[in-house]
C-alpha cells in the first residue's frame, strides 16, 4: 500500500522544486529526430503516376524561366529552350537532382545550436513576412524594427524553435530598399540560432551572403550551410528573374534554398488534389534541378507553400483536409527523390487568436508531423492568412511545437522496469502521487503546458478567469524582461555595422526593392 512505501530523501524539498519550476527553460531543444511513422497515403504505383505526370509536364509543357542568365545556363546544360520556355528531359532532371545532398547540417553562431536536416531530422522555424502584428497589448498595427527584434528575442528563448528566421514582421520604419540589411543584422544579433536570409532581390541576397561571410568567414560558409533562402515560383510553371537571381547568389555560396512553388489550389493549380501535386512537383523539380546547374552538390530543399482557395470568396484557406492530403503526398515525393523538404506549419486564417486559429493550426501541425517534413516553416505566429504575426499565437504555437517535439520522440522505454516496479509497491486501490518514482519523474514523464489552463473552473475563476491570449501575452512580457542577448563578437559586430553603413550609403533610400545597387 502507499502508506507502506518508504520515502527516500530528496534534495531541496518542495520549495526548491517549486522555485526550479518557476524558472523558464529557454535552452534550445536539439534538432528533432522524428520517430513518428510517416503517413504513406499513396501506393508505389500512385507515386510513379505523379512522377510520370510531372516529368511529362516538364518535357512537353515546359517551365518559363524569365531570366536571361538562367536560359543560357539551361542551354549549356543541354535543355531545350524556346524563348523563355525551358523543356526539361526527365533523364536530365533525374541526373541533376541526384546530386542534391539528402541531408546536411546547419551551422549556427553558437555551435551547440547546430541542427541536422534531412531524412527524419527536422527543425521548427517561425513565420515570416507579416505586414502587421498583434502586439503585446493584442493591438493590430504596423511593425517596426523594435518589433522585429522582439520576435527574434522570443525565438531565441523558445526551446522548440530552431531558427530566428528573418523578417518575421516587416519593419515599416526603415526604407524598403535598405530594410534587408537591418533584418539580417537583427537575426544575427538577437539570436545565435540558425536563420534565414532575404531573397527579395538578387542584390539583397548578395548582401545577405556577404554579411554571413563576415559573421562566419568566407571559407567557412563555402563548405558549411549557415543560412536559408526562400525562392517562390509563380504558379503555374513560372520562375522569375528576381527569384532566380537570388537563388544563384545562395547556390554559388553553397547555401541552401527552399525551392517553393506558391500553390493556391484551384486558382493557380487544377481543381484536383492529385493534379495540383503533379504540377507543384514539376515546378519544384525544375528549380531543384537548376540549383545543381548553378553549383553541383550544393544543398537544396524541396519547398512549397500550400493553400486551397475558397470558391465562395477566392480567399486562401488554412487547415483544410486537402492541404493535409497534399502535405502527405509531397512528403512521399520528396522521399522518392531523396531530398529534404519544407512545408508550412501552424497556419491560420482567423483574424484574432480564437478557436478558428487554434483548430486550423493544430490540424496543420498534426499533418505536418505525420508527413515527415524537414524544414517546418511558419511554425509560430501566423494568422489572418499571414497578414499578421500575433505575439500571443507566437507563444502558444511555439509551445505546441514543443508538444509535437515530445510526441515525435516516441515512447521512452528506458525507465520501463523502474516504473513497473512501482505497481506492486502501490497495489490495488492506491495512488502513485507520493511514490518516490513519481516524485523523481513527474516533471519529465508527461508534458506540462505552461500556457494551457487545466485547473478546475473554481480555481480558474479565483485566479481571475484569465483566457489564453492574456496568459500568452503575460508570458511573453515576462520572457522579454528576462531575455539575455547572446554576445556577438565585438570585432564582427563592428564589421557588420560598418558594412550596413556603407551599403545604406550606396543604396538610395526608396520605397522599392533594391535591384541595381
Amino acid at each position: 500500500m502507499l502508506s507502506e512505501t518508504p520515502v527516500r530523501a530528496r534534495s531541496g524539498g518542495r520549495a526548491a522544486r517549486h522555485a526550479l519550476r518557476a524558472v523558464p527553460n529557454v535552452e534550445m531543444l536539439p534538432g528533432l529526430h522524428n520517430k513518428i511513422p510517416t503517413c504513406e497515403i499513396m501506393t508505389g504505383s500512385q507515386i510513379e503516376r505523379i512522377d510520370a505526370a510531372s516529368m511529362d509536364i516538364l518535357e512537353n509543357t515546359g517551365v518559363v524561366f524569365r531570366d536571361d542568365i538562367a536560359l543560357a545556363d539551361w542551354k549549356r546544360a543541354g535543355a531545350k529552350v524556346k524563348g523563355e520556355r525551358v523543356y526539361l528531359d526527365r533523364a536530365l532532371v533525374r541526373d541533376l537532382i541526384a546530386t542534391i545532398p539528402a541531408a546536411f547540417t546547419y551551422h549556427a553562431r553558437d555551435p551547440e545550436k547546430n541542427v541536422a536536416l534531412g531524412g527524419n531530422k527536422c527543425i521548427f522555424v517561425p513565420m515570416t513576412g507579416a505586414p502587421y502584428l498583434r502586439d503585446l497589448e493584442d493591438v493590430r498595427r504596423n511593425p517596426t524594427l523594435d518589433d522585429l527584434a522582439m520576435f527574434h528575442k522570443l525565438a531565441q528563448m523558445m526551446p522548440a524553435l530552431h531558427s530566428s528566421a528573418h523578417h518575421i514582421v516587416e519593419p515599416y520604419d526603415h526604407p524598403i530598399s535598405q530594410r534587408h540589411l537591418r533584418i539580417t543584422y537583427s537575426s544575427m544579433k538577437y539570436s545565435d540560432k540558425t536563420f534565414m536570409g532575404m531573397t527579395t532581390s538578387p542584390k539583397n541576397a548578395e548582401d545577405v551572403i556577404e554579411m554571413c561571410q563576415i559573421l562566419f568567414g568566407a571559407d567557412f560558409i563555402d563548405t558549411h550551410p549557415v543560412v536559408t533562402g526562400n525562392c517562390n515560383g509563380n504558379s503555374p510553371l513560372v520562375w522569375d528573374e528576381t527569384m532566380l537571381g537570388a537563388m544563384r547568389a545562395f547556390n554559388k555560396a553553397n547555401q541552401p534554398v527552399l525551392c517553393s512553388p506558391f500553390v493556391l489550389g484551384g486558382a493557380n493549380t487544377p481543381a484536383s488534389v492529385a493534379a495540383s501535386v503533379a504540377q507543384l512537383n514539376a515546378e519544384a523539380l525544375s528549380a531543384l534541378a537548376y540549383t545543381q546547374v548553378v553549383r553541383q552538390g550544393c544543398p537544396a530543399i524541396y519547398g512549397h507553400y500550400l493553400s486551397t482557395v475558397s470558391m465562395k470568396s477566392g480567399a486562401p484557406m488554412a487547415g483544410t483536409p486537402e492541404i493535409s492530403l497534399m502535405n502527405f503526398m509531397v512528403g512521399q515525393m520528396a522521399r522518392f527523390y531523396d531530398v529534404p523538404w519544407r512545408t508550412s506549419n501552424t497556419l491560420g486564417g482567423a483574424k484574432t487568436f480564437d478557436a478558428q486559429a487554434g483548430y486550423e493550426s493544430a490540424t496543420t501541425l498534426s499533418a505536418v508531423m505525420h508527413a515527415g517534413a524537414n524544414y517546418i516553416w511558419h511554425s509560430a505566429g501566423w494568422n489572418e492568412a499571414g497578414m499578421h504575426c500575433s505575439v500571443a499565437k507566437f507563444m502558444v504555437d511555439a509551445e505546441q511545437c514543443a508538444m509535437a517535439y515530445r510526441m515525435a520522440q516516441g515512447p521512452n522505454f528506458d525507465d520501463l522496469d523502474a516504473a513497473l516496479a512501482t505497481i506492486p509497491d502501490v497495489g490495488p486501490g492506491g495512488h502513485y502521487l507520493g511514490h518516490p518514482h513519481t516524485q523523481e519523474n513527474f516533471q519529465t514523464a508527461y508534458f506540462m503546458p505552461e500556457l494551457f489552463d487545466n485547473n478546475s473552473i473554481e480555481q480558474w475563476q479565483a485566479d481571475g478567469s484569465v483566457e489564453i491570449t492574456e496568459r500568452a501575452l503575460k508570458q511573453a512580457r515576462k520572457m522579454l524582461s528576462e531575455y539575455q542577448e547572446p554576445t556577438l563578437d565585438a570585432a564582427k559586430n563592428e564589421e557588420l555595422l560598418a558594412y550596413i553603413t556603407r551599403r545604406e550609403i550606396e543604396i538610395p533610400a526608396a520605397d522599392e526593392l533594391n535591384q541595381s545597387h
